[in-house]
């Protein structure tokens, strides 16, 4: 399944989440796309793009790592589904997107929770969240840099 279309999926899914370990499972997921989306352009993406795509799998194994996963649900890993990356912008802008609501949304869990080991669960998890999408906005950079070189080039 090709990176947007997953990064939609866990979108909706996030946004369907009503509990503590509902979202604590979304942001699992998400951490878990930035890390399978980072390998694979790390292996098959622009060359420009590969050290910091690298950067962004490993972030994204620190994210699922700091989190206490509840229990995968019947669909499991979404990530396992990821085939392509048809649109490295495309697909790091949505994920970008998404790794921002995931921090949103762990913030609003730790501020109703009464539980110490979740709270500081959450805190980790927003500092991963925030370190991936700082490598995401990296790498759009080198993307948007590529391009005017690109159009420089033609022009």
């Amino acid at each position: 399944m090709d990176a947007v279309r997953l990064v939609k999926v866990g979108q909706h899914a996030l946004a369907q989440s009503r509990s503590a370990p509902d979202i604590v499972a979304e942001a699992w997921q998400a951490q878990a796309l930035a890390q399978a989306i980072g390998g694979h352009l790390a292996a098959t993406g622009p060359p420009e793009l590969r050290g910091e795509a690298r950067g962004l799998g490993e972030a994204g194994g620190r994210g699922c790592a700091v989190l206490d996963h509840p229990g995968m649900r019947i669909g499991g890993i979404r990530a396992a589904q990821l085939s392509e990356v048809a649109d490295p912008a495309g697909a790091l802008t949505a994920l970008g997107g998404l790794l921002g609501d995931v921090a949103m949304a762990l913030v609003s869990v730790a501020c109703a929770t009464d539980e110490e080991g979740l709270y500081w669960q959450c805190m980790e998890a927003i500092d991963a969240a925030d370190e991936s999408s700082d490598r995401v906005r990296g790498m759009l950079r080198r993307l948007t840099i590529r391009e005017q070189e690109r159009q420089e080039r033609s022009a």
